[in-house]
């Protein structure tokens, strides 16, 4: 709990914030924080460890409904994906971590191991089309993964919503009208 409270003031405030802050928005007192961690770098370790972690976003890639149409998929997977990347960035990035580099490992997890987890949820969510793909489905699926990171990024260009992102993978960047 004091976790999930302290990442939204993290993003936020950065390492200013204050252990007295995110105790007063987990509605406990500042003594709770030292008796689960040992001081605040050590709570802040712990927050870029709960954004890195590949759980959540395998928990969600898990509870989409695989009988859904392919294009449907894939919207809510890019959907969780977009969320797991910008939960990642506003902590990395907060503190500093510059480039996006991850700090080693996380939950028994390094950045392989994590992207690994992350693709074979992917990977699931394909399963049901597998006939229906040009490559297997690892490979769309790292694609796919890939396809996330390389977005614009930039106020001129912004990102794709889930829905044209899924509309430039499956069909391509020329329109219809354009053949």
């Amino acid at each position: 709990m004091i976790i999930q409270t302290a990442i939204p003031l993290i993003a936020e405030y950065g390492a200013a914030v204050t252990t007295a802050k995110i105790a007063r928005a987990a509605g406990i007192g500042e003594g709770t924080i030292f008796r689960v961690f040992a001081d605040k770098d050590e709570l802040l370790q712990a927050c870029v460890a709960e954004a890195l972690s590949p759980e959540h976003a395998v928990r969600e890639l898990d509870a989409i409904d695989a009988s859904q149409p392919l294009p449907d998929r894939l919207a809510e997977a890019a959907e969780a994906l977009q969320a797991h990347l910008s939960r990642m960035g506003a902590i990395l990035g907060s503190l500093g971590h510059g480039g996006g580099k991850h700090p080693g490992t996380v939950r028994g997890a390094g950045r392989e191991e994590s992207m690994t987890r992350v693709r074979a949820a992917l990977v699931d969510l394909l399963e049901p089309d597998k006939s229906a793909l040009r490559r297997p489905p690892e490979q769309i699926a790292a694609l796919f993964f890939g396809l996330l990171f390389t977005q614009p990024r930039t106020e001129d260009e912004p990102d794709l919503t889930p829905q044209e992102l899924v509309e430039v993978f499956l069909y391509g960047a020329v329109s219809a009208d354009a053949k």
